[in-house]
C-alpha cells in the first residue's frame, strides 16, 4: 500500500471512528433529552398523560409522578451541563492529535468529511445548514 493510499485510508478510518463515537453519544443524549428534556414534556405530553390515565392514578399519585419526573428532568439537565465541557475537551484533544498526524490538506479534508457526516446523521442527507 503506497503512502497516499495509506493516508487516505487512515483519514477515512479516523473519520468513521469519530462519526460512530459522536453519533452514539449524540443519539444517547438526544434520546434522554427527548424523553426527559425540554421537548419531551411538550412533544410527548399528551401521550404521557394518556398513559397516566390508563394507570388509573389518583390525584395524589399523579402529582407525585409528575414531581418525580420533573426532578429527574432537572437532574439530567444538570448532568448535561456538567459533562458537556468534558465532552468538548475530549473532542478538542482528538482534533489536536489528528492535526499532528495529518497534513494541512488532509486535515481540511477531514474536517469537511466530518461536517458532512455530522450533517447526514442529524438532518438526513441534507447536510449542515450552510450546505442546504
Amino acid at each position: 500500500m503506497d503512502k497516499t493510499t495509506k493516508s487516505k485510508w487512515q483519514i477515512r478510518m479516523a473519520t468513521a471512528l469519530i462519526f460512530v463515537l459522536g453519533f452514539s453519544a449524540g443519539a444517547l443524549a438526544f434520546n434522554v433529552y427527548q424523553r426527559w428534556g425540554r421537548f419531551g414534556a411538550r412533544a410527548g405530553g399528551d401521550r404521557f398523560e394518556q398513559m397516566l390515565d390508563r394507570l388509573e392514578l389518583n390525584a395524589d399519585q399523579k402529582t407525585q409522578v409528575h414531581q418525580i419526573l420533573d426532578d429527574a428532568r432537572s437532574q439530567l439537565r444538570e448532568l448535561r451541563k456538567e459533562t458537556e465541557p468534558r465532552f468538548n475537551e475530549i473532542r478538542q484533544q482528538t482534533d489536536d492529535r489528528l492535526q499532528k498526524v495529518l497534513s494541512p490538506e488532509q486535515w481540511q479534508q477531514f474536517k469537511q468529511e466530518r461536517e458532512r457526516m455530522r450533517g447526514y446523521g442529524r438532518r438526513g442527507p441534507h447536510g449542515p445548514p450552510d450546505e442546504r
